[in-house]
């Protein structure tokens, strides 16, 4: 039997170290512990789908709760008998270990295979209904910055959020880049702006130009 590990996070932001530390203290090597960085709603992710790969029968994989595996109600149900049914690996679940053990409903059988759908059912229903409410509660955020007229994503930058300094220089520089004495990426360097930002503004300041001539 080999010990493995599997670590689900939603979010770039999140630190793996936690679940890390529950894993070696299973007993789990560090190069069989397997981690991905990205939503629950399916199971297209490079890293389980290379651990289901190489899992064998008697196998066992660690997670640290049934919401790290997916959200999908009937996803997560179909990926964990395809483990310990079709491929005849197991599962542990850390944060309900005395109830999710697939080795324990093995051991009791054909009554094992009815608990095991019933908890299953159960758990991985309620979480896809959190995946829910959180899809619901972002959505609602969204409309409700929208009918505050918030702007959502990254601030928009055009000449008019230019900062004094940032103004000054283009206003001093605009004749100097026209001529071709100062480059183009030199420029938006001076202007601390990236390309299609330089550009456009650029487009802005000129229009302007044209309008005041």
């Amino acid at each position: 039997m080999r010990k493995y590990a599997y670590i689900r996070i939603s979010s770039k932001d999140q630190i793996v170290d936690r679940q890390m530390i529950k894993m070696i203290e299973k007993g789990v090597d560090k190069d069989f512990i397997f981690v991905d960085k990205a939503s629950g709603k399916d199971f297209d992710r490079p890293n389980y789908q290379f651990l289901k790969k190489i899992l064998r029968e008697g196998d066992l994989v660690y997670m640290d709760a049934l919401d790290r595996l997916g959200r999908n109600y009937d996803l997560v149900i179909d990926e964990w008998k395809d483990i310990t049914r079709r491929i005849g690996a197991d599962i542990v679940v850390l944060e309900n270990e005395t109830l999710f053990d697939s080795r324990k409903f093995k051991a009791m059988g054909d009554h094992g295979k009815l608990m095991e759908d019933q908890f299953l059912s159960l758990l991985a229903y309620v979480a896809d209904q959190e995946r829910k409410k959180i899809k619901q509660r972002q959505a609602e955020g969204i409309a409700a910055a929208k009918e505050k007229g918030k702007h959502l994503g990254r601030p928009r930058i055009d000449l008019g959020t230019l900062e004094n300094t940032q103004r000054k220089l283009l206003e001093e520089n605009y004749l100097r880049w026209k001529s071709r004495q100062l480059s183009g990426v030199q420029f938006m360097k001076m202007l601390g702006l990236k390309k299609n930002v330089f550009y456009k503004i650029l487009r802005e300041y000129e229009n302007n130009q044209d309008i005041r001539g």
